[in-house]
């Protein structure tokens, strides 16, 4: 014979077990609404993340990060590859009442191999954004379609598509986001006290003219240094490390090769990037 609850019993059950269907439901759309569903493709997956608004120029504007994670030993590119690779572009036009979207470059590192040397990330890597509304009072939608390469021993194109709902709220991923604006290069001139810091800019009159770079940076911390031309056209060597500099520095070198066959030398602004260990600084140099 089976013994059966009664029906009261049976009513309150249900009612339990159906709310917390609907907190357990309700738990997943507050995760889901703090970032897309990843796109993933052969080597790499892309979703966009959200974290809580900052004020910035004195207006509100939305924080937000494109997370792109690659299978082990991949790579993807910084704004400038270097010898070989593609920069990833960044189109936010189907976005719904956003004005602007200005994407934050996390300090890259360098790679060497066949192909010579490339400028990037591995393994993973988050792209800050600050999202600027046209109407704060409306609601935010960002729609991000990205391409870009991501490279081992050959380098592949990737496509990847994201949609989310920006909301000036804390989120669950404050931290990541937090750490990897922590990372992008911060803006400074040429002998700011910091570490690290750009402490001199000399340029070689000669022939074959270089230019010279003394980067000072924590002990021990490990140094690097990038070069950027005034447009994206501008194919200029990484710099290397070379003997000469003073006490606490690394001096780094590079010509001035690999310019536009109409590029004028005098009055262009180079962008020096120094990277020591997590933290970075971004300086202009203007060759006069």
């Amino acid at each position: 014979m089976v013994h059966r609850p009664p029906a009261s019993i049976c009513a309150h059950v249900a009612k339990n077990v159906a709310a917390g269907v609907l907190f357990v439901h309700a738990i997943g759309t507050a995760q889901a609404a703090d970032a897309s569903s990843w796109d993933r493709g052969l080597r790499s997956a892309m979703r966009l993340i959200a974290a809580s608004a900052a004020m910035e120029g004195g207006a509100t504007a939305l924080r937000a990060g494109i997370e792109i994670k690659l299978d082990k030993g991949w790579k993807t590119y910084w704004r400038y590859p270097g010898d070989s690779g593609v920069p990833p572009r960044f189109d936010f036009k189907r976005s719904h009442n956003v004005r602007s979207v200005s994407v934050k470059w996390p300090a890259p590192h360098r790679f060497s191999d066949d192909g010579g040397q490339s400028i990037g990330y591995k393994d993973h890597v988050i792209f800050p954004l600050s999202v600027v509304p046209d109407d704060p009072r409306k609601p935010v939608t960002l729609r991000l379609d990205l391409d870009y390469a991501i490279c081992e021993k050959l380098c592949v194109p990737a496509e990847a598509k994201a949609e989310l709902a920006l909301k000036p709220v804390r989120t669950t991923h404050e931290a990541a986001l937090t750490a990897a604006e922590a990372r992008v290069p911060k803006l400074a001139a040429v002998g700011a006290p910091s570490l690290p810091a750009i402490h001199a800019v000399t340029r070689e009159h000669a022939a074959s003219p270089r230019i010279i770079v003394d980067v000072a940076a924590p002990k021990g911390a490990p140094v690097d240094l990038f070069v950027e031309g005034p447009t994206a056209n501008w194919a200029l060597p990484l710099p290397e490390p070379v003997a000469g500099a003073p006490a606490g520095a690394q001096r780094f070198a590079f010509a001035l090769d690999g310019l536009p066959s109409d590029a004028k030398v005098e009055g262009a602004v180079l962008t020096l990037t120094a990277v020591a260990g997590e933290t970075a600084v971004e300086v202009t140099y203007r060759l006069d």
